[in-house]
């Protein structure tokens, strides 16, 4: 069984790292937050052979509030260096996540404000929406191992606690609307005018948002794309039901009439437990139609929207990692070329191989 990265990460924080932190640095360490927490298969614990090629290794992640960052992280960083081992439990420390350190510094604002937007615990309807899902997976996730102060912890606590009943039926209602008007209803459209470009575009995020639907249902975030999959299957209600609709649809194999049909039949499932929730009240069952398919999750968008407060209803819920990409990018524009092109494992081919190939 292959060991856990997160697991020698602690031991190596608790040996190394807090020793001398505590010894150098015990002010700043009573305001900061320690653990594996953020980005990287590892932390949702997904990590394979694949994954560990890049930015993977012993990692230990730290938030302090900004200010503080911004006047001690640096030397922080800096200053324990001298005092680490090359490796650990033959593991290269100067390899790993953390740029040969092994600690991760940030500042907790900005690390907030990266993920879901805002650098605190969201106190409103408009906060909560506003946050990308399957960012509030990259601040509640992990472990941490040491918080004294105590602030990021309780941030995390308040995400964990899912989100408000308004917002969570608000998410509902789009990814109904998403799934069923931009989904299912696309696609028989597509199909209709012989257009496989679209009908690809539409099939595919059909089948995210049913598959996401799902998550919300159970009450649980949906992680980014490449994690989903092995998280529905842990839904105890709707991975059931839902994963042969799911695995058949997206076979390459599957024609674009029966893709269509298991959408379809996808939307008969979320129903179901909308109405056996309720969300929605019961009704009669809906014919499909010849052009327009069968728009049955729109019924439920509808509905909710009525039993929504006013004030939510005009919001759309974010759903794309904005915040993030935002500061993907800054990040990117400050590394030279050769430093990125490491980093993506791009790297230039050897003149005999290139001459080889003519």
């Amino acid at each position: 069984m292959r060991e856990s990265i997160i697991e020698v990460s602690r031991q190596f924080f608790e040996e190394v790292l807090l020793p001398i932190l505590r010894r150098d640095f015990p002010e700043e360490t009573a305001q900061t937050a320690f653990g594996v927490f953020g980005y990287g298969s590892e932390v949702m614990g997904m990590d394979d052979q694949f994954s560990s090629d890049h930015h993977w290794g012993i990692r230990v992640n730290a938030v302090m509030p900004d200010a503080l960052y911004y006047s001690r992280g640096y030397l922080i960083a800096q200053s324990i260096l001298p005092h680490l081992p090359d490796h650990y439990r033959g593991y290269d420390v100067r390899a790993g996540f953390s740029g040969g350190t092994g600690l991760s510094i940030t500042g907790l604002e900005s690390y907030l404000k990266t993920t879901i937007g805002i650098d605190h615990a969201p106190q409103s309807y408009v906060e909560w929406l506003s946050a990308p899902e399957e960012d509030i997976i990259h601040v509640i996730n992990g472990e941490v191992w040491l918080d004294e102060l105590g602030r990021f912890s309780h941030i995390r606590k308040v995400l964990q606690g899912y989100y408000p009943e308004p917002v969570r039926l608000r998410r509902i209602a789009h990814w109904c609307r998403y799934f069923s008007g931009m989904g299912s209803y696309a696609l028989k459209r597509a199909l209709l005018r012989g257009n496989e470009y679209y009908a690809t575009i539409a099939f595919s995020r059909a089948v995210r948002w049913a598959v996401q639907l799902c998550f919300m249902l159970e009450k649980r975030y949906y992680p980014y794309d490449k994690w989903t999959y092995a998280f529905f299957q842990r839904l105890p209600r709707l991975y059931e039901p839902m994963a042969p609709l799911v695995d058949e649809a997206v076979r390459l194999s599957t024609p674009w009439e029966r893709k269509l049909e298991l959408l379809n039949r996808m939307a008969d499932v979320i129903d179901h437990f909308l109405v056996a929730d309720g969300i929605i009240q019961p009704h009669p069952r809906f014919a499909e139609h010849p052009s327009s398919g069968y728009r049955l999750l729109e019924h439920a968008y509808a509905e909710i929207l009525h039993q929504l407060p006013a004030e939510l209803r005009a919001i759309v819920p974010v759903w794309e990692q904005v915040h993030w990409e935002a500061n993907h990018s800054q990040y990117v524009a400050s590394l030279d070329m050769a430093t990125w092109d490491g980093l993506l494992n791009l790297h230039p081919v050897a003149e005999e191989q290139e001459s080889g190939r003519g």
